[in-house]
């Protein structure tokens, strides 16, 4: 059955899907831009060996939506995009690739801004700036990769989220278990194991796991019984949609907060974690450092101002949960709330326009 862009469950009201195939190069990619209210989109893409089509664009929907609202609860000047490269990213990257991805986000005239994230990276994005000026968090005139940032500010949310549902002001003999030691993942894990928490970890690179006993003292568990583990937290740091039926009834902690995008299956399991007793972070809302790093770009880019705005996702999270708890509601439910008042409130103040006649 062909793939239907009106019809899928995660459009909701998306301005524009475009895609991308280029013969000389094997392109095929996705380009979904969410709402354009705050500002131009602005959203990473990631390159993935989808199953289908289908599975790719409702990937892309749901991501770019997540932009939105990530930039509306982080008080950017920032529409919600994504795109995704179908391909495995091990095998089919080129120049050629990227170059003809460039072409097409350039023909978006800037409606789309694009960067790094899962398959991809800012090495990547410079062959894509060959071809438009629409790139962000690459090395050169720019502010380099956003993971370092991501992982500072979910440092600081999961640290929210702890105070707010255990009543502590520091991580010291905490469990956390952490799904994922990517980029992200590890950075997140040594900012805890600094704090004093104690680590269960589970990728699926040997040698990512043999380094993360040797150097931070984790212990170790096969991918599957990650959600099994006793502990404190839960961070999820891989792909989305870990947070289903199953997983959840299997869980045994008190606060989930990672970093990965999506991590609800579907939006109802925000309530099911609520109904658990469960204190889960809102990914858009923890895991926005990244993009606040990256509205800090221009020649008097500044390390410590980015880093210093990542922290305050604690602040944003803290007033989140708070808001949550006195209207008993799950806190994926309370963050959509809070980012739509923010975008209905940027239509209101909008100018009217004149048209001369």
């Amino acid at each position: 059955m062909p793939v239907s862009v009106f019809a899928a469950q995660s459009f909701r009201d998306h301005e524009q899907v475009v895609f991308c195939h280029d013969r000389a190069s094997g392109l095929k990619a996705i380009i979904a831009i969410h709402d354009l209210t705050l500002g131009p989109a602005l959203g990473g893409c990631r390159m993935w060996r989808y199953d289908s089509d289908d599975e790719a664009l409702d990937d892309v929907l749901r991501l770019s939506r997540g932009m939105t609202y990530k930039s509306a609860m982080a008080g950017l000047s920032f529409g919600g995009g994504k795109a995704v490269i179908i391909g495995d990213a091990k095998r089919d990257k080129s120049p050629a690739l990227f170059e003809a991805f460039g072409r097409f986000i350039d023909s978006l005239g800037g409606r789309y801004i694009t960067a790094e994230d899962v398959g991809t990276s800012p090495a990547d994005f410079e062959i894509v700036r060959r071809q438009t000026r629409h790139v962000a968090g690459i090395a050169e005139g720019g502010s380099g990769d956003p993971s370092p940032a991501t992982a500072w500010g979910v440092f600081h949310g999961l640290r929210a989220a702890v105070e707010f549902r255990l009543g502590r002001d520091d991580l010291n003999g905490l469990t956390v278990a952490i799904q994922g030691l990517g980029h992200v993942g590890w950075a997140l894990a040594e900012h805890l194991r600094k704090a004093g928490a104690r680590l269960v970890v589970t990728d699926i690179d040997a040698a990512r796991l043999a380094a993360a006993k040797a150097e931070l003292g984790a212990s170790v568990v096969d991918p599957e019984a990650i959600y099994d583990v006793e502990a404190d937290v839960f961070a999820p740091n891989a792909l989305g949609a870990v947070l289903n039926d199953d997983t959840i009834a299997r869980l045994k902690v008190a606060v989930v907060a990672g970093s990965a995008n999506n991590q609800l299956a579907e939006d109802r399991h925000g309530a099911v974690l609520h109904r658990r007793g469960i204190l889960y972070a809102p990914d858009y809302v923890i895991n926005a450092g990244g993009i606040i790093n990256i509205s800090y770009e221009g020649p008097r880019y500044s390390q410590d101002a980015a880093f210093a705005h990542c922290a305050r996702i604690h602040d944003t999270l803290a007033e989140l949960f708070a808001r949550a708890g006195q209207a008993d509601l799950p806190t994926n439910e309370m963050a959509d709330r809070l980012a739509e008042e923010r975008l209905a409130h940027a239509r209101e103040a909008r100018p009217l326009k004149v048209v001369a006649r």
